[in-house]
């Protein structure tokens, strides 16, 4: 008989480690807060579509190894596509193409100076492995010093802030120094929309016997004089040998207070963004031009204080086609923000109205009647803030407690969050236990 393993969220990471932990004989219950599994990556669908889009806009790279891994082991390779989207830049109140190095040297912006300096300056932090060497550097100071002021202020500084508002000038270069090393031309989605995904893993882990507890809030974990960790979670509440916690390093410092008073302070002094996210359904393309993605300008986190309301417009239909989605034109507006900020206690019918105003100055005849329908999605925790020298700060997977670990996107560093990084983590975790359990051999 393997061992009982409970696991805090049924997210990406949660979903996998139960994957591994389940193969190897173990009994494994997840409890998940939310009605469904898949956590940020998680889809919805309207009634008129054939697929789902992501609550929070998604996107893979071809150099994605850990999710696509999996997603071989699934079964489910064929659904797996690979699109070359287009990329622009908003300048001047004009969208720009600035996909590949064509479109960087025709970019008004730059002058021949500027696009040698940008494609050679990228050189090594897209082929090197140099992370350790800038991550005691901030991105904002290391860009603005090597790419200089203008391509950092057109670029770079916008990036940040759209990333890390308040926190930009904190973010460490080797957390950019990854987004560059991983990304590819080709932007990879499922058939059926990531949603796809999430079903196929969530049907294994429960063909494997896994027990998930939906809508089922974990409202505290406490070690047991035994070893053993007791999660209490209402009517579900039971006594597991191991536990693995996938959420917020802030949400176990508050489920677990019985660790100790370092750890528990090391977990809240890590920073994290909160994210928001208005999708609309349009009658009507917005991005005229077949733009995917739109990098907006940004001078400030403070959105008081600029035209655009967000930072980030994502037109999903220039990527995957209408069609599937009953001819309407998909378009999420989303920004990074504070999980206080005020725009995660608005209304949606007030975020709506905030967020649509800006959207003429993308398409001068758009109007508000094209929105057929809107949804509005929000998460406190969504963007890890990883500050110059953030590997001395990344919790362990074994917390002090033992037979706790926890797996969350503060400890994917020096990579971004994302559905890969999330299969990642998750499998490494499963490893790890399997090993503890093992008596420290090689599982």
């Amino acid at each position: 008989m393997g061992m009982q393993i409970g696991i805090v969220g049924a997210g990406i990471a949660g979903l996998s480690a139960a994957y591994d932990l389940l193969q190897a004989g173990h009994n494994v219950t997840l409890f998940e807060a939310d009605a469904h599994t898949g956590g940020l990556a998680a889809g919805f669908r309207d009634d008129k579509w054939e697929w789902s889009v992501e609550k929070f806009y998604h996107h893979l790279f071809e150099t994605d190894k850990a999710i696509i891994d999996l997603v071989d082991e699934l079964g489910i390779a064929d659904s797996l596509f690979f699109p070359t989207p287009r990329t622009s830049l908003w300048y001047e109140n004009a969208v720009y193409p600035f996909s590949n190095p064509l479109d960087w040297f025709r970019f008004p912006g730059f002058n021949w100076l500027d696009f040698f300096r940008f494609g050679v300056i990228g050189v090594p932090l897209r082929y090197l492995r140099i992370w350790k060497m800038l991550e005691s550097h901030s991105a904002d100071s290391w860009t603005r010093r090597w790419y200089g002021k203008k391509i950092h202020n057109l670029i770079w500084r916008p990036l940040l802030i759209g990333k890390f508002g308040p926190y930009y000038r904190d973010a460490n270069m080797a957390w950019l120094w990854a987004r560059l090393h991983v990304r590819s031309f080709k932007l990879g989605t499922f058939v059926g929309g990531f949603q796809t995904f999430i079903d196929r893993l969530t049907a294994a882990v429960a063909q494997h016997g896994g027990v998930i507890h939906l809508a089922t809030p974990v409202t505290g974990i406490e070690p047991q004089a035994d070893g053993q960790i007791h999660i209490e979670a209402g009517q579900h509440s039971a006594t597991f040998d191991q536990v693995l916690h996938t959420t917020s390093p802030a949400l176990l410092a508050k489920l677990a207070p019985s660790l100790s008073a370092d750890y528990l302070s090391n977990l809240l002094q890590l920073k994290h963004m909160g994210a928001v996210v208005l999708t609309l359904a349009l009658r009507h393309p917005l991005l005229e031009d077949g733009t995917y993605w739109l990098n907006l300008p940004a001078e400030t986190p403070d959105k008081s204080q600029t035209d655009i309301p967000f930072l980030a417009l994502v037109e999903h239909t220039n990527y995957v086609d209408p069609s599937h989605f009953g001819g309407d034109h998909i378009v999420y507006c989303g920004d990074y923000v504070l999980p206080d900020h005020i725009i995660m206690s608005m209304s949606q019918d007030e975020v709506e109205a905030l967020f649509t105003a800006a959207l003429s100055r993308f398409n001068p005849k758009f109007d508000p009647t094209w929105v057929r329908k809107s949804w509005l999605y929000r998460a406190m925790y969504a963007q890890p803030v990883p500050e110059r020298n953030h590997s001395h700060n990344i919790p362990a997977l074994r917390t002090p407690v033992p037979n706790l670990y926890l797996a969350s996107m503060s400890q994917v560093y020096p990579w971004d969050r994302g559905t890969n990084f999330a299969v990642e983590i998750g499998r490494k975790a499963a490893q790890t236990i399997l090993k503890d359990l093992s008596g420290g051999q090689p599982t």
